[in-house]
């Protein structure tokens, strides 16, 4: 009986031999108008294994067998205030059973903007986009591409929503910062282009690759997962600098855009979020841009467009403006009913419904889909963390330091020894900065190093012994509440020891942007918060590696 059941599980996955492949048009031809809507939907799983006795089990079983969506995305599980990965087996292992209920193949995503480290265990701890950006290397970012292609497709995901082509020039932009290549649209283009290329550069494993968010979210000072950000820039500077990244993409053969929760007024002077626009997702992407790939929205659930509509007006509208993939509506079944609904009443024409449905089961087939869905689970650990991969991420962690306005020729050490270096994480139980403080120690004994607190009184600090002092802060941030520079007391900290008359250094622990509220002090950045980025900040602290990063971005002097 079992392998009764396994033949015909396995004839559902592999077609007959000598039978012809499968066109797009048949797959269409096959689905009823609900199963149209469906396979547009994306619904997330957090790369665990429920039990199959579990309603989390039930319930995502019932949207493959019932509602029959067309894909997952992957995301991670936040518990207590701590954000789990994913383990790479359990994710694959759920997805080939996923992939065992569903007749046709399910496309899997991921929001692998550093690799597929960031959302799963066990992989290459890659730096962050714009520490690609500071080595000013866009041969890194190439390889960073192939690297994370490989990474996808060894677990099962096939759609690698990367990478971010944001130009960040709002140094108080809370939502991409250091997701971002920089704040120049040339070279942030060249990055584009290159993690386009390699991710592109296996025919074995084709992925489709994403660039977000478009027209732009990196002139924004709010986040679009928590209220409207708006985009306030003219048409002319939108077309120079925000959309030049988009265009290189296009050019490169870019499969996807994703869109952006923001209002740009210059392009929809209706307050609408880009994602709803007809005249920004049809007009300006795919007719004055040429645009012919996947359009994917940003995850529908967020609330720069949960303000405006419920989950099944938002979706018909997002396929009004011109998308194709509808990411994670807050309620699935909703969604899908609304889109049939749509097309049943005539607001959308089953031409419109049936090119996105077209696009979405070709792209299945151009992965391969068709042929193999399921991945082998014995191979996944030769294709993860490979030697190679953390070389790759340590040198870019290495090659991104970055020393700024350091007149006095503070930086590196001249007597590490007798320095003092705080600590200063965001918060109390935060781990960020430990990676740092453990490879001073180990690299240079002598040093004092006190890891703090917010919460730590800025006074009474006894620096008198030290020769040199270095405040590191350890921040993933921009901007803190009320406009503050840092955490708690941090800031107040900082000016302390600034007037205690030693030589006072910042080290950057991540995000570079809290340095304009310091602008007399000479600073070293890593423009990453991964420990490979921490450990190289001590190195090149020490002068054990060469400094050769450059900034980019700018750090505007607060009022």
């Amino acid at each position: 009986m079992h392998a009764l059941r396994f033949a015909a599980a396995l004839a559902l996955l592999l077609p007959p031999l000598g039978a012809q492949a499968p066109t797009a048009g048949s797959w269409l031809r096959s689905l009823t108008l609900r199963e149209k809507a469906a396979q547009l939907v994306m619904v997330p799983f957090y790369g665990s294994l429920p039990n199959v006795k579990t309603k989390a089990y039930r319930d995502l079983h019932a949207l493959v067998t019932e509602v029959r969506v067309g894909g997952f995305i992957l995301l991670n599980r936040v518990q207590r205030g701590t954000v789990l990965r994913a383990d790479p087996h359990a994710a694959a292992t759920f997805l080939n059973r996923m992939q065992k209920l569903s007749r046709l193949p399910l496309i899997a995503g991921g929001d692998f903007e550093r690799g597929a480290s960031m959302r799963v265990e066990s992989t290459a701890a890659f730096p962050h986009a714009m520490a690609f950006g500071a080595t000013g290397d866009p041969a890194l970012t190439r390889a960073l591409g192939a690297a994370t292609a490989r990474e996808a497709r060894a677990m099962g995901i096939h759609w690698v929503f990367a990478p971010v082509a944001d130009v960040n020039n709002n140094p108080d932009n809370p939502v991409i910062h250091l997701r971002a290549f920089g704040e120049d649209p040339a070279e942030v283009a060249r990055h584009v282009r290159a993690f386009i290329e390699g991710a592109h550069s296996s025919r074995e494993a084709p992925v489709l690759v994403t660039v977000k968010h478009f027209p732009g979210h990196g002139d924004t000072a709010e986040d679009s997962h928590y209220g409207l950000a708006t985009v306030a820039a003219s048409a002319e500077r939108l077309r120079q600098v925000e959309l030049a990244p988009f265009r290189a993409a296009i050019d490169a053969g870019v499969d996807s855009i994703m869109t952006a929760h923001v209002t740009v007024p210059a392009l929809e002077p209706a307050g609408i979020p880009a994602t709803v626009s007809p005249a920004i997702l049809t007009n300006l992407l795919r007719k004055e841009l040429g645009f012919t790939g996947l359009l994917s929205t940003d995850a529908l659930d967020m609330r720069g467009l949960t303000r405006f509509f419920d989950p099944g007006e938002a979706a018909v509208r997002a396929l009004e403006a011109g998308a194709d993939l509808l990411l994670m509506p807050a309620n699935p079944r909703a969604a899908v009913n609304a889109v049939a609904a749509a097309v049943e009443s005539g607001r959308l024409s089953r031409q419109r419904l049936d090119d996105s449905v077209r696009k979405l089961l070709a792209a299945k087939i151009r992965l391969g889909l068709h042929e193999r869905r399921m991945v082998n689970l014995d191979q996944i650990p030769d294709q993860l963390d490979t030697p190679e991969d953390q070389a790759l991420a340590a040198e870019t962690a290495r090659r991104a330091i970055t020393v700024i306005r350091d007149e006095n020729g503070i930086l590196p050490l001249k007597e590490p020894e007798r320095a003092c270096v705080f600590v200063l994480p965001p918060t109390r139980s935060s781990t960020l900065g430990e990676a740092f403080a453990a490879a001073l120690a180990e690299l240079s004994p002598k040093t004092r190093i006190e890891t703090l607190t917010p919460q730590q009184s800025p006074e009474g600090f006894d620096v008198s012994s030290c020769g040199t002092v270095v405040a590191a802060y350890a921040a993933y941030n921009a901007a803190y509440p009320n406009g503050a520079a840092l955490a708690g007391n941090y800031p107040a900290l900082i000016e302390n020891l600034a007037s205690s008359g030693r030589p006072l250094a910042l080290a950057a622990l991540g995000n570079p942007y809290p340095l304009r509220h310091f602008p007399a002090l000479p600073a070293l950045v890593t423009f990453s918060t991964v420990a490979l980025s921490e450990d190289a900040a001590a190195r090149a602290l020490l002068g054990l590696t060469p400094i050769t990063g450059r900034l980019p971005v700018t750090l505007p002097q607060t009022p």
